[in-house]
């Protein structure tokens, strides 16, 4: 295993993998690399991919994340936004930074908190990934593992929605289990109307209004 120091940050939309990382080297990758904005650290088992994500990678996770505000909003429902942050748990051997996560069921357990320990706090509820193309490892098999209870996987002009099972592996659903009226294609039509949109708002707009008529 190669030195903290000899490690090098991959070009956009490149990704660096490495074989025989142990947890400790893991923990002070991370450290290193929380001041590097755009660099997504993802590990399991000894095996570490480090990613820096190209900027429509970002733009098509964060605008579902917006979405995701907006329902929360329209429905009256809590939300505590997690962001990118890191999900590990070290008996499962594994972590993931998620495009965005979201705690919204266990909002409210979440008060307060500056940092996350998943040995005790709950795993968000919700997580978006925007598929890496160039990533080799399980990335539903680390969530399962953490126990993220559903997870939204974007993948060029596709989105499905995966619900956790209880034998720790995730089913295709029809609907969203945060927002059981949300159904993959209504969120993509919003986010393709997003990716040729020069004001993204008024895209947020419509969906604010195909939320109000449709949530029953």
């Amino acid at each position: 295993m190669s030195s903290i120091a000899s490690i090098g940050q991959p070009p956009p939309g490149g990704c660096l993998r490495l074989s025989g990382v142990d947890w400790r080297m893991y923990s002070r990758l991370l450290r290193a690399f929380a001041e590097r904005p755009g660099i997504r650290l993802t590990y399991d088992r000894g095996e570490l991919e480090i990613m820096s994500p190209l900027l429509e990678h970002d733009d098509s996770g964060r605008f579902l994340g917006v979405l995701v505000f907006v329902l929360t909003e329209e429905l009256d429902m809590p939300l505590k936004h997690g962001g990118s942050t890191t999900l590990r748990r070290r008996l499962k051997r594994r972590g993931i930074e998620a495009d965005e996560c979201f705690w919204i069921a266990n909002a409210r357990r979440m008060s307060g908190k500056r940092r996350l320990d998943l040995r005790t706090d709950p795993p968000p509820d919700l997580a978006i990934e925007v598929d890496v193309t160039n990533s080799s490892l399980d990335r539903l098999g680390i969530y399962g593992a953490i126990k993220v209870p559903e997870v939204w996987r974007l993948t060029g002009k596709s989105l499905t929605f995966y619900i956790l099972g209880p034998d720790g592996s995730y089913v295709i659903s029809p609907i969203s289990r945060a927002f059981p009226f949300v159904k993959p294609a209504d969120l993509l039509g919003f986010l393709l109307q997003a990716r040729k949109a020069g004001d993204e708002m008024v895209v947020v707009r419509k969906f604010r209004v195909w939320v109000r008529r449709n949530k029953g």
